[in-house]
Protein backbone atom coordinates (compact mmCIF):
# COMPACT_ATOMS: atom_id res chain seq x y z
CA UNK A 1 0.00 0.00 0.00
CA UNK A 2 1.54 3.51 -1.17
CA UNK A 3 0.60 6.78 0.51
CA UNK A 4 -1.85 8.21 -1.57
CA UNK A 5 -3.88 5.32 -2.97
CA UNK A 6 -6.86 5.07 -0.12
CA UNK A 7 -7.60 8.38 -1.55
CA UNK A 8 -7.38 7.43 -5.34
CA UNK A 9 -9.17 4.33 -4.73
CA UNK A 10 -12.14 6.10 -3.10
CA UNK A 11 -12.45 9.18 -5.67
CA UNK A 12 -12.00 6.25 -8.54
CA UNK A 13 -15.07 5.00 -6.93
CA UNK A 14 -17.49 7.98 -7.31
CA UNK A 15 -15.95 8.23 -10.76
CA UNK A 16 -16.46 4.62 -12.13
CA UNK A 17 -19.56 3.80 -10.35
CA UNK A 18 -18.16 1.65 -7.79
CA UNK A 19 -19.35 0.40 -4.50
CA UNK A 20 -17.30 -0.45 -1.79
CA UNK A 21 -17.12 -2.31 2.45
CA UNK A 22 -15.51 -0.98 5.07
CA UNK A 23 -15.89 -3.05 8.18
CA UNK A 24 -15.32 -0.96 11.55
CA UNK A 25 -13.22 -1.90 14.20
CA UNK A 26 -13.35 -1.01 17.93
CA UNK A 27 -10.06 -2.02 19.50
CA UNK A 28 -11.33 -1.95 22.84
CA UNK A 29 -14.16 -5.25 21.38
CA UNK A 30 -11.45 -7.44 20.05
CA UNK A 31 -8.35 -9.60 20.91
CA UNK A 32 -5.67 -9.75 19.21
CA UNK A 33 -6.85 -13.70 18.76
CA UNK A 34 -9.55 -12.17 17.19
CA UNK A 35 -7.97 -9.94 14.80
CA UNK A 36 -6.69 -13.43 13.06
CA UNK A 37 -9.79 -14.60 13.00
CA UNK A 38 -11.10 -11.14 11.21
CA UNK A 39 -8.79 -10.76 8.95
CA UNK A 40 -9.32 -14.26 7.76
CA UNK A 41 -13.08 -13.11 7.43
CA UNK A 42 -12.47 -9.98 5.66
CA UNK A 43 -10.14 -11.43 3.26
CA UNK A 44 -12.47 -14.14 2.23
CA UNK A 45 -15.07 -11.54 1.85
CA UNK A 46 -13.14 -8.90 -0.17
CA UNK A 47 -13.56 -6.41 2.18
CA UNK A 48 -12.27 -3.39 0.72
CA UNK A 49 -11.42 -1.32 3.66
CA UNK A 50 -10.57 -1.83 7.51
CA UNK A 51 -11.70 1.60 9.74
CA UNK A 52 -9.96 1.36 13.26
CA UNK A 53 -10.87 3.18 16.22
CA UNK A 54 -13.24 4.10 19.06
CA UNK A 55 -15.03 6.72 21.25
CA UNK A 56 -12.52 5.82 23.98
CA UNK A 57 -10.33 3.66 23.83
CA UNK A 58 -10.13 1.89 27.12
CA UNK A 59 -7.23 -0.27 26.38
CA UNK A 60 -4.36 0.32 25.00
CA UNK A 61 -3.33 -2.01 22.00
CA UNK A 62 -4.12 0.23 18.70
CA UNK A 63 -1.26 -0.85 17.41
CA UNK A 64 -0.97 -4.27 18.23
CA UNK A 65 -4.54 -4.74 16.28
CA UNK A 66 -3.23 -2.95 13.46
CA UNK A 67 0.13 -4.88 13.28
CA UNK A 68 -1.64 -8.04 14.30
CA UNK A 69 -4.28 -7.48 11.33
CA UNK A 70 -1.42 -6.56 8.60
CA UNK A 71 0.24 -9.81 9.36
CA UNK A 72 -2.54 -11.82 7.71
CA UNK A 73 -3.96 -9.25 5.45
CA UNK A 74 -3.16 -6.43 2.35
CA UNK A 75 -6.52 -4.56 3.03
CA UNK A 76 -5.88 -1.02 3.83
CA UNK A 77 -6.27 -0.17 7.32
CA UNK A 78 -7.48 3.56 8.06
CA UNK A 79 -7.69 5.24 11.04
CA UNK A 80 -11.30 6.48 12.25
CA UNK A 81 -10.26 8.40 15.52
CA UNK A 82 -12.28 8.95 18.18
CA UNK A 83 -9.38 11.43 20.09
CA UNK A 84 -6.49 13.05 19.14
CA UNK A 85 -4.07 10.50 20.52
CA UNK A 86 -5.41 7.63 17.89
CA UNK A 87 -3.07 7.99 15.77
CA UNK A 88 -0.80 4.55 14.35
CA UNK A 89 2.29 4.39 12.29
CA UNK A 90 0.97 1.44 11.27
CA UNK A 91 -1.87 2.51 9.66
CA UNK A 92 -1.98 3.31 6.02
CA UNK A 93 -4.25 6.63 6.05
CA UNK A 94 -6.25 8.38 8.78
CA UNK A 95 -9.78 10.21 8.36
CA UNK A 96 -8.73 13.35 9.69
CA UNK A 97 -12.43 14.11 11.03
CA UNK A 98 -14.21 17.54 10.96
CA UNK A 99 -17.45 17.21 12.47
CA UNK A 100 -19.24 19.76 10.50
CA UNK A 101 -22.38 19.59 11.66
CA UNK A 102 -21.48 20.19 15.18
CA UNK A 103 -21.25 23.76 16.68
CA UNK A 104 -18.63 22.77 19.11
CA UNK A 105 -15.19 24.36 18.22
CA UNK A 106 -12.86 21.28 19.67
CA UNK A 107 -14.76 19.15 16.78
CA UNK A 108 -14.17 21.72 13.87
CA UNK A 109 -10.51 22.80 14.71
CA UNK A 110 -9.97 22.52 18.39
CA UNK A 111 -8.39 19.10 18.44
CA UNK A 112 -7.36 18.95 15.41
CA UNK A 113 -4.79 21.70 16.26
CA UNK A 114 -3.84 19.16 19.47
CA UNK A 115 -2.90 16.52 17.27
CA UNK A 116 -1.24 18.29 14.05
CA UNK A 117 2.27 17.70 14.91
CA UNK A 118 1.66 13.87 15.80
CA UNK A 119 -0.52 13.83 12.61
CA UNK A 120 2.74 15.54 10.57
CA UNK A 121 5.30 13.35 12.23
CA UNK A 122 3.43 9.92 11.32
CA UNK A 123 3.81 10.12 7.44
CA UNK A 124 0.20 8.46 7.42
CA UNK A 125 -1.66 9.13 4.22
CA UNK A 126 -4.59 12.07 5.29
CA UNK A 127 -7.95 11.93 3.96
CA UNK A 128 -9.28 15.56 5.22
CA UNK A 129 -12.82 14.73 6.32
CA UNK A 130 -16.71 15.87 6.43
CA UNK A 131 -17.70 14.08 9.34
CA UNK A 132 -21.77 14.48 9.45
CA UNK A 133 -23.77 13.35 12.14
CA UNK A 134 -27.50 12.28 12.10
CA UNK A 135 -29.93 10.83 14.46
CA UNK A 136 -30.14 7.41 14.46
CA UNK A 137 -33.09 7.66 17.01
CA UNK A 138 -31.06 6.73 20.27
CA UNK A 139 -28.41 8.57 22.13
CA UNK A 140 -25.01 7.23 21.04
CA UNK A 141 -21.15 7.38 22.00
CA UNK A 142 -20.91 10.00 19.27
CA UNK A 143 -22.94 12.88 20.47
CA UNK A 144 -22.28 12.35 23.82
CA UNK A 145 -18.74 12.76 23.77
CA UNK A 146 -18.73 15.74 21.27
CA UNK A 147 -21.56 16.78 23.29
CA UNK A 148 -23.10 17.64 19.98
CA UNK A 149 -26.98 17.26 18.53
CA UNK A 150 -27.06 15.39 15.50
CA UNK A 151 -29.05 16.42 12.49
CA UNK A 152 -32.47 15.50 13.03
CA UNK A 153 -33.13 12.64 10.54
CA UNK A 154 -35.91 14.33 8.45
CA UNK A 155 -34.08 17.36 7.48
CA UNK A 156 -32.33 16.48 4.01
CA UNK A 157 -32.08 20.06 3.60
CA UNK A 158 -29.66 20.62 6.17
CA UNK A 159 -27.73 17.45 6.11
CA UNK A 160 -27.66 18.54 1.88
CA UNK A 161 -25.97 22.32 2.79
CA UNK A 162 -23.66 20.61 5.30
CA UNK A 163 -22.33 18.54 2.82
CA UNK A 164 -22.36 21.40 0.41
CA UNK A 165 -20.46 23.30 2.91
CA UNK A 166 -17.48 20.55 3.55
CA UNK A 167 -16.68 20.37 -0.24
CA UNK A 168 -16.80 23.93 -0.60
CA UNK A 169 -13.95 24.00 2.58
CA UNK A 170 -11.51 21.24 0.44
CA UNK A 171 -12.76 18.18 2.48
CA UNK A 172 -11.48 14.94 0.67
CA UNK A 173 -14.77 12.89 1.78
CA UNK A 174 -18.03 13.37 3.13
CA UNK A 175 -18.83 11.00 5.60
CA UNK A 176 -22.71 10.55 7.57
CA UNK A 177 -22.90 8.76 10.37
CA UNK A 178 -25.90 7.47 12.37
CA UNK A 179 -23.48 6.53 15.24
CA UNK A 180 -22.86 3.11 16.97
CA UNK A 181 -25.78 1.72 18.18
CA UNK A 182 -28.41 3.23 15.89
CA UNK A 183 -31.59 2.29 16.04
CA UNK A 184 -32.27 3.40 12.52
CA UNK A 185 -29.94 4.14 10.18
CA UNK A 186 -29.85 7.25 7.40
CA UNK A 187 -32.95 6.98 5.04
CA UNK A 188 -32.18 6.15 1.78
CA UNK A 189 -33.83 9.70 0.26
CA UNK A 190 -30.93 11.79 2.63
CA UNK A 191 -28.05 10.14 0.79
CA UNK A 192 -29.92 10.16 -2.13
CA UNK A 193 -30.31 14.06 -1.93
CA UNK A 194 -26.60 14.11 -0.23
CA UNK A 195 -25.03 12.29 -3.25
CA UNK A 196 -26.77 14.45 -5.67
CA UNK A 197 -25.28 18.02 -4.42
CA UNK A 198 -21.82 16.51 -3.97
CA UNK A 199 -18.81 15.26 -6.40
CA UNK A 200 -16.81 14.20 -3.03
CA UNK A 201 -17.37 10.30 -2.29
CA UNK A 202 -20.02 9.28 0.11
CA UNK A 203 -19.11 7.18 3.19
CA UNK A 204 -22.42 6.09 4.94
CA UNK A 205 -22.56 4.03 8.58
CA UNK A 206 -24.59 3.60 12.01
CA UNK A 207 -27.09 1.31 12.06
CA UNK A 208 -26.61 -0.75 8.85
CA UNK A 209 -27.34 -4.32 9.86
CA UNK A 210 -28.85 -6.57 6.62
CA UNK A 211 -26.94 -6.88 3.17
CA UNK A 212 -30.61 -5.50 1.60
CA UNK A 213 -30.07 -2.14 3.87
CA UNK A 214 -26.39 -2.12 2.63
CA UNK A 215 -27.18 -2.06 -1.15
CA UNK A 216 -30.20 -0.10 -1.26
CA UNK A 217 -27.83 2.90 0.82
CA UNK A 218 -25.47 2.26 -2.48
CA UNK A 219 -27.95 2.87 -4.84
CA UNK A 220 -29.29 5.87 -2.89
CA UNK A 221 -25.09 6.97 -3.67
CA UNK A 222 -23.53 5.78 -0.84
CA UNK A 223 -19.50 4.79 -2.34
CA UNK A 224 -18.89 3.10 0.98
CA UNK A 225 -20.62 1.56 3.41
CA UNK A 226 -19.29 1.11 6.72
CA UNK A 227 -20.32 -1.58 9.11
CA UNK A 228 -19.64 -2.37 12.95
CA UNK A 229 -21.82 -3.11 15.74
CA UNK A 230 -23.77 -5.35 13.39
CA UNK A 231 -20.96 -7.43 12.27
CA UNK A 232 -19.51 -8.18 16.14
CA UNK A 233 -22.73 -9.55 17.22
CA UNK A 234 -22.80 -11.68 14.21
CA UNK A 235 -19.67 -12.36 11.96
CA UNK A 236 -21.45 -13.85 9.22
CA UNK A 237 -22.87 -10.64 7.89
CA UNK A 238 -19.24 -9.78 6.60
CA UNK A 239 -19.76 -12.13 3.66
CA UNK A 240 -23.44 -11.61 3.41
CA UNK A 241 -23.01 -7.83 3.36
CA UNK A 242 -20.07 -7.58 1.38
CA UNK A 243 -21.76 -9.25 -1.89
CA UNK A 244 -24.64 -7.15 -1.35
CA UNK A 245 -22.10 -4.15 -1.68
CA UNK A 246 -20.26 -5.51 -4.40
CA UNK A 247 -23.40 -6.77 -6.14
CA UNK A 248 -24.77 -3.07 -5.92
CA UNK A 249 -21.81 -1.64 -8.40
CA UNK A 250 -23.15 -3.64 -10.99
CA UNK A 251 -26.79 -3.19 -10.62
CA UNK A 252 -26.95 0.89 -10.27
Amino acid sequence: MFRGDVHKSMHALKQKGDKAFAVLVDPDSVSLKKVDELAALCNDAKVDYLFIGGSLMVTNHLNACITQFKKSSNIPVVLFPGSPNQVSKEADALLYLSMISSRNPELLIGAHVVSAPMVKESGLEILSTGYIVIDGGAPTTVSYMSNSAPIPADKNDIAVCTAMAGEFQGKNLIYMDAGSGAKNPISEEMIRDVSRHVSLPLVVGGGIITPEKAFNNCKAGAEVIVVGNAIEKDENLIKEISAAIHQAKVSV
